[in-house]
């Protein structure tokens, strides 16, 4: 059975790494074209008509960057009750396709200047996207509980990789006539849709490794009755999971966190330490090196001397602190020097914490709750996304410093109020911490 178990993850897990590879990658894109288009009027991108102030633009930018994370919020649960019922594989390809179509949809928005179908775009594909817990739920089928953070560190690398290409292939596409160290120029061609259409071919791919490599990894289908209405309903059920209700909170607190940086350090970078598209692209690739490095690397080892709480109770608060150390700098060397320690523990965090909510729950039921969890991140995600471009308008530093406080709120919350003994219904599947 174990050799079975080991075989079916051996095929699994490079296809659904790879989906999640392209979920973020998608993310990772937008984020030095974006503020291009509606908050730099300085920028051959930007797409806003005459008459629309800065402020506008910024409120527009917020609430174009939180319609994706909002969408997945509403259907993420759906696709979940889905892939328990229909299988793992069937959910995983058709919502793939819905990702290359939203590209597609997004790039052709940018080359005919349609506000309209970019909001458009970003909502379908965060429909179709909310595909994560759906993976996640693959990996939690194929891999014991003891090993669930050494393979959620995937996740976390995965994530990581796409946070360096992403922004990094967003700014180099989008742009003509772009030196890549003096070896050769991007195609005169090239244009902000460019990355989109790219990424729309990935997506392509990545359907036909579903179809032809993912082989279907849950043996508990079951018959759910689907619900439009579910996400709302999954809060109120968040609450109701002994160990989980605990853990959801700092989660939506750290994902809200980072969802405050995540949609407007790009526009601080702009206006602070006036960095170009390219620039933006060559920063987020260095915080995605940090985070791939951490899960490859730094978790593994980190996971076979400590358990989930242990880490989580220390890189919640560190994330924070890190994040708000951002705000210190005022030039580009002390960005670099003051953003891995905030890097770091993102990567920590996001293995840790989503290690803690599969192991605390039993195998009937891993799509639900990890998609339960992923509706709690959407929401999160979603809620400062669209407040950002508001608190911009106060100044341009305060979704960072709401960023911030918010993940540290996290991590005191967490400390407060989650006891293991009490809460980790499944401990004797955790590593044991090293004796010294």
């Amino acid at each position: 059975m174990a050799s079975l178990k080991e075989k079916m993850a051996g095929k699994a897990l490079p296809a659904v790494i790879f989906t999640i590879f392209l979920d973020v990658l998608g993310v990772g894109i937008l984020l030095p074209i974006i503020p291009q288009l509606l908050a730099n009027p300085h920028s051959s991108y930007y797409l806003l008509p005459a008459g629309w102030t800065f402020k506008g633009g910024l409120i527009l930018l917020g609430w174009l960057m939180g319609i994706y994370p909002f969408m997945q919020f509403l259907s993420t649960p759906i696709l979940g009750q889905l892939s328990d019922r229909y299988g793992r594989k069937k959910i995983l390809g058709l919502s793939i396709a819905g990702t290359a179509l939203g590209y597609v949809l997004f790039a052709i928005g940018i080359i005919t200047r349609n506000l309209p179908l970019l909001f458009f775009s970003r909502a379908f594909d965060g429909i179709t996207g909310g595909n994560l817990s759906v993976a996640q739920a693959v990996i939690a089928d194929v891999t014991p509980p003891e090993k669930r953070t050494k393979n959620f560190a995937m996740i976390g690398a995965a994530f990581g990789l796409g946070f360096v290409l992403g922004p990094y292939i967003g700014a180099k596409m989008s742009a003509p006539g772009l030196s890549f160290f003096g070896l050769f120029h991007t195609p005169r061609w090239f244009n902000p849709a460019t990355p989109f259409w790219f990424t729309a071919a990935l997506s392509f791919i990545n359907v036909l490794l579903i179809i032809f490599l993912l082989p279907e990894t849950h043996k508990h289908m079951k018959r759910v009755k689907l619900r439009i209405t579910q996400s709302v309903r999954n809060i109120a059920k968040a609450a109701t999971y002994p160990g989980l209700r605990v853990v959801f909170p700092s989660v939506f607190l750290f994902w809200g966190g980072f969802s405050f940086f995540q949609t407007f350090f790009t526009v601080l970078l702009i206006q602070k330490l006036h960095f170009s598209a390219s620039n933006i692209g060559d920063y987020f690739a260095y915080v995605g090196i940090w985070i791939a490095f951490t899960q490859a690397v730094i978790t593994p080892i980190i996971a076979k001397r400590y358990k989930n709480y242990q880490v989580l109770r220390v890189s919640l608060l560190l994330v924070g602190i890190g994040l708000l150390g951002n705000l210190w700098a005022h030039n580009t060397a002390q960005l670099l020097l003051v953003t891995p320690l905030f890097a770091v523990f993102v990567g920590q965090t996001i293995a840790n914490s989503t290690s803690l909510v599969s192991t605390t729950v039993g195998p009937e039921i891993q799509g639900e709750v990890l998609g339960i969890n992923f509706s709690v991140q959407a929401l999160a995600q979603a809620i400062p996304a669209a407040m950002s471009g508001y608190l911009a308008t106060m100044g341009i530093s305060t979704p960072v410093l709401a960023g911030g406080a918010a993940i540290i709120a996290g991590g005191l919350v967490f400390w407060i109020i989650y006891r293991p003994a009490k809460h980790l219904l499944h401990q004797t599947h955790e590593p044991a911490p090293a004796v010294h």
